[in-house]
């Protein structure tokens, strides 16, 4: 027996994101109607009888939330999923979407996937018995304990980041005022040097914990130029040249490419963190080498060092969150979240980050397309 195809209604004042989703929900098989605002979408409501609503917060005149709320004392309106679709991700949103009635909550941009899971998912819960809607009920009440605790993490990262990249941004800057005061005493210098080498360290340390999490909810989203692969090796020799000289090491290169597709920031940020393990490792007297070259449509970027290599079965587990190897005498590189972001980073881009064996040392091998993704 054929079933009629269920009701959706889609409540949104942009017509990109109305359009978007009626292309999705269509394609699943749904009857799909359209309201440009909250006060159109609870008459469309009470007109249609819809199975299931994605609602918009930011509206002008009703909102999300009150129309969510209006809808939910309209006859039928106590049952039928109503799911959030919004690009306001916090705390406070969520929250207030719960109270408001909201059964699920998405965040723009939104992937066609998961927006046709969601539908779904929503439409046979719709449909369980009263038993299994207390199972559900509890489940949900779980999933949104999650959420929370998701989105308190979220602001934690943005206070990581704004509120102490400022600090250290400021220790950088009167670290580079003394450096330039002439009456300052030669045997200061080298103090000061090492503050603005360990504040570049700290800022370095943050950007690394906010990309990784960006990587985790999928928006660590690389911004593509052409990159001078010299001038960027340049700088990262330059921000890491105190380190090196201290440990009584070498930076060499040899380029074999002039440029690559990259973001700037996040490849240079990925060359800084792979030469500072490098130079952590890397005994007296010996050199760390960036080599890059281009075969077959990618470019190959490889960090190389002369110290106690990564044992083969260790190679992978480098790149996981602060995994040591072995003793400490034999670790190598995964003590923090440098080389976790190094890897959320080359993926980004479509590329892939791989350890191979110096003999001796370790070798950090990475591929970049040549060209942008189509």
């Amino acid at each position: 027996m054929q079933t009629s195809p269920s009701t959706i209604l889609v409540v949104d004042d942009n017509e990109q994101n109305r359009a978007l989703a009626q292309a999705i929900l269509e394609e699943e098989g749904h009857r799909v109607v359209l309201a440009t605002g909250g006060e159109e979408g609870v008459q469309a409501f009470s007109r249609e009888r819809p199975d299931c609503v994605l609602l918009d917060i930011r509206m002008p005149g009703v909102d999300g939330f009150q129309a969510c709320e209006r809808i939910r004392a309209l006859p039928g309106g106590a049952d039928t999923p109503i799911v959030f679709l919004t690009a306001q991700r916090d705390l406070e949103t969520f929250d207030t979407a719960l109270r408001s009635g909201a059964d699920d909550f998405l965040t723009k941009p939104v992937r066609p996937t998961e927006l046709a899971l969601r539908v779904q998912t929503a439409l046979k819960l719709r449909r369980l018995g009263s038993e299994l809607q207390d199972h559900y009920a509890m489940i949900r009440r779980q999933r949104d304990d999650l959420m929370r605790l998701q989105l308190q993490k979220e602001r934690l990262m943005a206070f990581v980041v704004h509120d102490l990249k400022n600090p250290v941004n400021s220790m950088d800057l009167q670290a580079q005022l003394l450096e330039r005061n002439r009456d300052l005493p030669e045997r200061a210098r080298g103090p000061v040097a090492r503050i603005r080498d360990e504040a570049r360290n700290m800022l370095r340390l943050i950007m690394n914990l906010l990309d990784i999490s960006k990587s985790e909810e999928g928006r660590l989203g690389p911004v593509r130029g052409d990159v001078d692969l010299a001038v960027l090796v340049a700088e990262v020799f330059a921000a890491l040249e105190l380190r090196a000289r201290d440990g009584g090491v070498t930076l060499a290169h040899d380029l074999r490419v002039a440029t690559v597709r990259a973001d700037p920031d996040l490849l240079r940020r990925v060359l800084e963190n792979l030469v500072e393990n490098a130079l952590r490792h890397a005994p007296e007297g010996s050199s760390v080498r960036i080599v890059g070259s281009a075969r077959e449509g990618l470019v190959e970027l490889r960090v190389a060092d002369e110290g106690r290599g990564i044992p083969p079965e260790m190679r992978e587990q480098v790149f996981e969150r602060f995994v040591q190897l072995g003793s400490v005498e034999a670790s190598r590189g995964g003590r923090g979240l440098g080389l976790t972001f190094c890897k959320a980073a080359i993926e980004a881009h479509g590329g892939r980050i791989w350890v191979e064996d110096g003999a001796p040392g370790a070798v950090f091998c990475m591929e970049l397309p040549a060209e942008d993704a189509p």
